[in-house]
């Protein structure tokens, strides 16, 4: 008889959670309260600031560590806040814009450098994909895979100098190129930066990680599966075994 053990199951709400907590709320909520509820953006900015405040308030003072996501959406929002009384010079106003990206950029890198990649939170659901297995992969490449880490490591440094590089790129055209261009191109230059940062980071981090996370769940399960059946053959040897007792046991009863 087979026994399955049953596995632990990993719901696609809890492996999203901190993604829809620490920047879904945080976003929405400031574009409610600034669009449908018409505070000023100074309000509203500082009113959405309130969750990732209280989750990065709750990590340092009862689990005694930093949440990266979570610090970052807050250091972003502060940042904003700072900005959103800059006024005057069109050229400046469109400068500001690129201090977001240096500032989101420092974040990660300053993460990497602590051994926590900030990147790694919203890059972790899209490849465990609430499968248990890969959940378990995930856990034991991390602590064995050298490669691995470095791979993680790296997806954060992609997206830490691509948002610098934003930075500068769009400070040097806003004071270099005509505001009306610069307002349109503006958006131009933040969509390649993402195009470039997805490409980028899928090449050379999430794919190889995504492969290490199939290959460590297939061997895994293989290693599972043979232990299966010599277990299997174990028992049946030994019911063999019992069964040749049992037959010779017979016989002698027989010939007595």
């Amino acid at each position: 008889m087979t026994t399955q053990t049953s596995k632990p199951r990993t719901s696609k709400k809890s492996t999203f959670a901190p993604l829809i907590v620490d920047v879904a709320v945080p976003l929405g909520s400031y574009y409610l309260l600034k669009d449908a509820f018409g505070m000023s953006t100074f309000a509203a900015l500082a009113w959405s600031s309130v969750v990732p405040a209280l989750r990065t308030g709750w990590s340092a003072v009862k689990e005694r560590s930093v949440n990266g996501l979570a610090a970052l959406i807050l250091l972003v929002n502060v940042a904003s806040l700072l900005l959103s009384l800059v006024s005057g010079d069109p050229r400046l106003m469109l400068a500001k814009d690129s201090g977001i990206s240096s500032v989101v950029g420092i974040g990660i890198l300053v993460s990497v450098a602590l051994g926590k990649p900030m990147m790694t939170t919203g890059m972790k659901p899209w490849l465990v994909k609430a499968m248990p297995g890969r959940e378990a992969a995930w856990a034991r490449l991390a602590d064995k895979s050298p490669a691995f880490r470095r791979a993680e490591r790296r997806f954060s440094v992609v997206w830490g100098v691509l948002m610098l590089v934003e930075c500068v790129v769009r400070v040097v055209g806003a004071y270099t190129i005509p505001v009306d261009t610069m307002v349109w191109l503006g958006t131009v230059i933040m969509c390649v930066a993402l195009g470039l940062g997805f490409l980028v980071s899928g090449a050379i981090a999430a794919g190889p990680m995504a492969e290490m996370l199939i290959a460590e769940v297939a061997e895994t399960e293989s290693a599972e599966t043979g232990r299966g059946h010599a277990q299997a053959a174990e028992v049946d040897s030994l019911q063999v075994a019992t069964a040749g007792v049992v037959v010779g046991d017979t016989a002698v009863a027989v010939a007595g």
